[in-house]
Order: structure tokens, then C-alpha cells, then sequence
């Protein structure tokens, strides 16, 4: 086929590869995979400078079929770089055929690797949308040839093993979006913000960030129809609409999707040149365009939705929801599985990522029809595939249809998982609940019971006692319930088993004792986490002590409940940040600390006697230098008794003596003593809800 206008000039083009392709004579090739039910598929082209929600497209042509493969080449008037597109679709078959054809709309290209969100009505984050046609695209999809490839100044990962890990879960846009930041403010809340904080992370110690969703989504969702959320903007990102394309948004305020792309690939060159890899949150398991009750077609769904999404034909509503956010995707189809793969190695080759957190992942480990897979073929082909051998992989191992696979999740000897155990286990043990002993040593000691098969290791166990979802530490120690009245609720959503204690008030108060005490709580904590076999995980403002006022599903909050508070940082620069990074730097330099494999007898003495005694809320224990590092051994012992313990130590190795590192009763900086502090002899009396650290010298 061969066409032609006064501005255009097009041939058939190719199949393959899919999205858009630049050709050597200076052509740009588009291919889309359609349901075998589309009938027309026509590429829709806007300039650059079209206020796309205004006007019609630039000109819209029809394309070529091979099988389901929708292809055509510009070969003139299609500007290589800048210029935006979209598809339209047309299919024969009505709802009960499970597809959702409307040929009204003008639809992202799920391999597009550049997506452009309202940037001429609104330019910037979080604008409301304007009234008018509802058929108006929203987001484009878009691509870049013209510009050089980026300089990576021969800045590369470092090369961090997953033992040595040390994860620091964050926002890019709460990380700097806060005035106190002290940022120009178009690059508040950006990535060059992230980047022009690398230093704060460096201090702290952290060598992994997890950033939450950095994917294409729509900040705005709440706002389509009004609802008890349209207060509110999606700042967490769990609603993507793009699994090629940066959030455009994330960029400087008002920068297009090409500047934002280069900002994202500036940020990781930043990280990793201070030596921290970089992990993204992704979301494979679900999209951003709702369900047959609520649709937010705008990609996927219009284009095949029976092929990308779980679908019921029998029922009305029929897309399946395993993930509570109105869709699934049909992950383990062959196509959608090939479709995430490609996703997963752009990232890794454009924009130099090193891993992956994958949200309610368990949800990828169900089949067409919803039902789970003991070798889910997904999980399977990523953790083979030899382009992604390199990279670490980490599964929320559950999903909102009740699967549950902490410990179980299929691994082929590479996937992580976050350790939920862990959580629920260490909060109850430090808060004082009876019987949680003998647990607590054994998720401390790297979850052994859940992690010693099928090859596993103890840095298998992602440890982490708070995450995005739920209470930051602060609040784990501060209140007793949830408070989240400010979400439009009711107070109805977020979880209600926290396991947390307010240490005897509830929320904020000018009782000196209560705030010590929570203080101490929180350096239990701190030092349970950095101390235990496996690899620990923190939270992007628990280092300063970051409150969302007890509420503990912020996700549609873009202010101060989520935003990192550097004054509230500069305030605790000598006191709990001090404690927190000391505490992160000793684990990095201990050896017993973060091991490859599981602890034998010969590497630990537990001192204990009372092992099935519900009331005994004390645990001792030493880690011996069995390996010959040639480093001390570390005595550690945790009181959640409210009254003192005089604990009986162990002799030191022949020739050392024991020297106190940590002791969280203490105030700063004896809390925390670097070289250590001699004068600890046979015994040492253990405070209330306080723990030690000793370490022959």
C-alpha cells in the first residue's frame, strides 16, 4: 500500500518490531498487535504544539494488516522526534464477546516508549481537568529518534550482591516535593530532585533505592466522576498506564516527555555514581483503566481487552479483579507475557535500572481464568531470561484475592520476597505481646523455617518492619488505630491489624516520658531490622522520625502526610538520624551481619533457657566469628519486659574483651558509640523495652 496528500506520504511498513520504529531512510514505522476481531486500525497524528484536547488530529491513516499486526511507515511528514500519536480501533462483536472496541477514541500504543499527559492544557502536576469532549485523549503516546544517545560518562551499576543489600523504599515525587527541601520549585518533587539529594542517601548509608511506580499513570484518576476520593491526588502511582514510558510529570515542572526521559536516565546516573543501584516498583498486575463499571479506556482496553485483562464472558461486569483496583492482567497469556518481558528489558537497557519490586505478584501467578499456577510461566521466563540475569527481583508474594505465598512464592532459586511474616513479628515482639519469643528469634535469624529450600538464602527474606502502606515507624509507636478520617472514608480504609502501640497516649502529646519511651521504641526497631539475617528495607523518612498523623493509606495525599520533611531532618541531624545511619553503616561493615547462608550452631549461642514461656519477652544471643573474618563477635540482647533484666554475659573470645556499641536507653550520642566503650564486665543490666549491642575488641 501506498498513499499520499499535499502533507503526508505513507507506505504499508512492517510487522515487527512493535511501537514505533525509526527506518534507515529516515521513515517512521508503527506497528500495533490488535484482537483478531479489529476490523480498522488508524494512526492519529497531533503536532507537537496541538492542544490535543482541542483539536482533531493532524491527519489519521489507515493501516496494514499481517495476522494481528496493525503496520504503517511514514516516509514523509512525520517528523522523527516531538510529534504525537494515537490509534483508533474498530472491531466486530459487542460486549459479550469480552473486547471493548470504541472507535470514538484515539488509544496509547502499549509499546510507545514516550507517553505526553495533558501537557498543553495543563503543563504540570496534578492540574484539574478541563470540561469538554470526553472522547478527547488525555495521554499520547510518543518517541524520540532526533536526539543523541544519552552520555552515561562511563558511570556504571555498582556491583552490589544481594547479601550486602541495604533497601531505602522512596517516592521521587514526596522525597523533595516539600519547600523545606530548599529546591528551585520547578524541580521540587522531580527526578533531578532525587538526584540533587544523592547525598542525604549517601549519609544515611542505604546502597538500594526502591523507588515507588515511576510508570506513565494518571495522578488525577479520583477526579473523573466525583466519589468519596476526588479530594484527593494518586501520589503513590499504583495505577499505571504505561509499562515503556517514564512519568512524564516526574520531570521538571512544564519539561515534555523526551526532557523528562533524559531527567530519569540523569537520576540513575547520579545514584549509581554514589554507589547506589537503583529498584523499581512496578505494576504488572493491574492498569489504570478501571473495570466495565467504571472505564477508563484510554490503551489496552480498547485494543484487545479479552487478551490483556482477566475476563469473565458470562457475567456482566466482567473483568476479574484479584488486585482491588477493578482489573487484572492476564499476565501468563503468551502475548501479554512476551509484552512484560519487553517492558522489563527496556528498562533495564534504556535506562540502566538494576531490579524490580513487583506489586501484589502473586496475582501474576494465576492463570486465564484466575485460578493459581504452581509454575506460573511469567514468573518462570523472567527469572530465566538471560537479559535480566543480572538484575534483582523482588515479589510482594500476595494479592487481594486471598494468595497468599510469603515463603512459597516460585522462585527458580532468584526471587525475593518481602517478608511479611517478618513485619508482623518483629512489631509484636518489641511492643511487648506475649509468646513471640521464640518467633522472633527465628525471623531474626533469616526466616530459616520459610527460606531453607529449594536453594533458597536468607537475603531471599526482604525484611521490613514499615513500607509506603501502612504506619511509618513513628506512628508505629504513637497510636493505636488508624486515622484516616482525612480520606473520605470514613475511617474504612487501610488495614486494621497494625500491631502497633502508642506507648501510653494516643497520637501527639508533651509528656516527656511517653516521647522517650517512643523514641527507644523506634531504635528497638531500627536495630532489630539491621541486625537480622536477610536483607533489610526501610522507609523514606523513618531516618528522622516522619509522621502521617496516624493514618496509614496515604496514597491519594499530596502534602505533608507524605512529603519527606527536610526541617524535621536538620532537627534530628545529632540525635535519631545519627543513631538510624550508624546503625546502617555498622551493618554494612559487620560480616556476621547479612550472611549468605543460614546460621548453624557453630555461628550463634542463644542465651535462653525459657523458650516456651509466654511471658518471657527477653532474648540473648551471640554471633560468633565462626568463618575467621577476623571481626568481633556481637552480643545482642532485646528487653520488652517494662522492667530491667541484669543479664548475664557470655566470656569473650580468648584476648578481647566486650565493648558496648549500642544501648537505645542511652541518649545520643552514648545511644551509639562508633569505636566502642569499654568498662562492660560479666554482666549488663538491661533496660525496660531497650536493647544492646556489644562487640569483642
Amino acid at each position: 500500500m501506498r498513499g499520499s496528500n499535499s502533507e503526508i506520504a505513507w507506505v504499508s511498513g512492517d510487522a515487527e518490531p512493535l511501537g514505533p520504529s525509526a527506518t534507515t531512510d529516515g521513515g517512521v514505522n508503527f506497528a500495533v498487535r490488535c484482537a483478531s476481531s479489529a476490523q480498522a486500525v488508524t494512526l492519529c497524528a497531533y503536532d507537537a504544539e496541538d492542544d490535543w484536547t482541542r483539536v482533531k488530529p493532524r491527519f489519521e491513516v489507515p493501516m496494514m494488516r499481517t495476522g494481528d499486526v496493525w503496520h504503517i511507515k511514514m516516509i514523509s511528514g512525520m517528523v522523527r522526534s516531538g510529534m504525537r500519536y494515537g490509534y483508533r480501533i474498530n472491531g466486530e462483536g459487542g460486549w459479550d464477546t469480552g473486547q471493548r472496541f470504541d472507535a470514538t477514541k484515539v488509544l496509547m500504543d502499549p509499546y510507545a516508549p514516550l507517553v505526553e499527559a495533558r501537557r498543553k492544557v495543563f503543563g504540570e502536576w496534578s492540574k484539574h481537568k478541563v470540561s469538554g469532549d470526553t472522547n478527547d485523549p488525555d495521554m499520547l503516546s510518543g518517541y524520540d529518534f532526533e536526539s543523541a544517545p544519552f552520555d552515561w560518562r562511563g558511570v556504571e551499576s555498582p556491583q552490589i550482591d544481594e547479601k550486602d543489600m541495604i533497601v531505602y523504599e522512596m517516592t521521587v515525587r514526596a522525597f523533595t516535593a516539600d519547600a523545606s527541601s530548599g529546591l528551585d520549585a520547578d524541580a521540587r518533587g522531580s527526578y533531578a530532585g532525587v538526584a540533587a539529594k544523592v547525598e542525604h542517601l549517601k549519609s544515611l548509608g542505604v546502597n538500594v533505592v526502591e523507588l515507588l511506580p515511576v510508570f506513565e499513570y494518571d495522578e488525577m484518576e479520583f477526579q473523573r466522576i466525583p466519589n468519596p476520593r476526588d479530594h484527593m491526588v494518586n501520589t503513590w502511582g499504583y495505577s499505571t498506564m504505561s509499562f515503556f514510558a517514564p512519568m512524564t510529570r516526574f520531570g521538571k515542572k512544564g519539561c515534555s516527555a523526551r526532557e523528562a526521559s533524559r531527567e530519569f536516565k540523569e537520576m540513575v546516573r547520579a545514584l549509581h555514581a554514589a554507589g547506589i543501584q537503583v529498584i523499581l516498583d512496578v505494576v504488572y498486575n493491574h492498569t489504570g483503566e478501571m473495570n466495565d463499571e467504571l472505564p477508563n479506556t484510554c490503551s489496552m482496553r480498547g485494543i484487545d481487552n479479552k487478551t490483556y485483562y482477566m475476563t469473565d464472558t458470562n457475567q456482566y461486569v466482567q473483568m476479574l479483579n484479584f488486585t482491588g483496583c477493578g482489573n487484572t492482567l492476564n499476565a501468563n497469556n503468551p502475548y501479554v507475557s512476551q509484552f512484560i518481558l519487553d517492558s522489563l528489558k527496556h528498562w533495564v537497557k534504556e535506562y540502566h535500572v538494576d531490579g524490580f519490586r513487583f506489586d501484589l505478584a502473586s496475582a501474576l501467578c494465576r492463570d486465564e481464568q484466575g485460578h493459581p499456577m504452581n509454575s506460573p510461566p511469567l514468573i518462570r521466563a523472567i527469572a530465566k531470561d538471560p537479559e535480566l540475569a543480572h538484575v534483582k527481583l523482588i515479589a510482594e508474594p500476595w494479592d487481594c484475592g486471598g494468595l497468599y505465598q510469603v515463603g512459597s512464592f516460585p522462585n527458580w532459586d532468584r526471587w525475593s520476597e518481602w517478608n511479611g511474616a517478618y513485619r508482623d513479628v518483629l512489631r509484636r515482639f518489641i511492643k511487648g505481646d506475649e509468646g513471640m519469643k521464640s518467633d522472633f528469634a527465628r525471623r531474626i535469624s533469616g526466616s530459616s523455617d520459610m527460606y531453607h529450600h529449594n536453594n533458597r538464602k536468607p537475603y531471599h527474606s526482604v525484611n521490613f518492619i514499615t513500607a509506603h502502606d501502612g504506619f511509618t515507624l513513628r506512628d508505629l509507636v504513637s497510636y493505636n488505630t488508624k486515622h484516616n478520617m482525612a480520606n473520605g472514608e470514613f475511617n474504612n480504609d487501610g488495614a486494621n491489624d497494625n500491631y502497633s502501640w502508642n506507648c501510653g497516649h494516643e497520637g501527639d502529646t508533651s509528656d516527656e516520658s511517653v516521647k522517650a519511651l517512643r523514641w527507644r521504641q523506634m531504635k528497638n526497631f531500627h536495630v532489630a531490622l539491621m541486625i537480622s539475617q536477610g536483607t533489610p528495607m526501610m522507609l523514606m523518612g523513618d531516618e528522622y522520625g516522619h509522621t502521617r498523623h496516624g493514618n496509614n493509606n496515604t496514597y491519594g495525599h499530596d502534602d505533608k502526610l507524605n512529603n519527606f520533611q527536610w526541617n524535621e531532618l536538620d532537627s534530628q541531624k545529632e540525635h535519631y538520624f545519627r543513631f538510624a545511619s550508624e546503625m546502617v553503616k555498622f551493618r554494612r561493615l559487620h560480616p556476621l551481619l547479612g550472611r549468605e547462608t543460614f546460621l548453624t550452631d557453630a555461628d550463634v549461642t542463644w542465651h535462653e533457657d525459657r523458650w516456651d514461656d509466654p511471658q518471657s519477652k527477653f532474648l540473648a544471643f551471640t554471633l560468633h566469628d565462626s568463618a575467621g573474618y577476623g571481626c568481633g563477635d556481637l552480643y545482642i540482647a532485646f528487653n520488652a519486659h517494662e522492667f530491667y533484666v541484669d543479664a548475664a554475659l557470655p566470656s569473650p573470645p580468648n584476648g578481647k574483651r566486650w565493648a558496648r556499641i549500642v544501648d537505645t536507653n542511652l541518649p545520643s550520642p552514648e545511644d551509639f558509640i562508633v569505636k566502642g566503650k569499654f568498662g562492660v564486665e560479666s554482666r549488663y543490666n538491661v533496660a525496660p523495652r531497650g536493647c544492646v549491642i556489644l562487640m569483642s575488641k
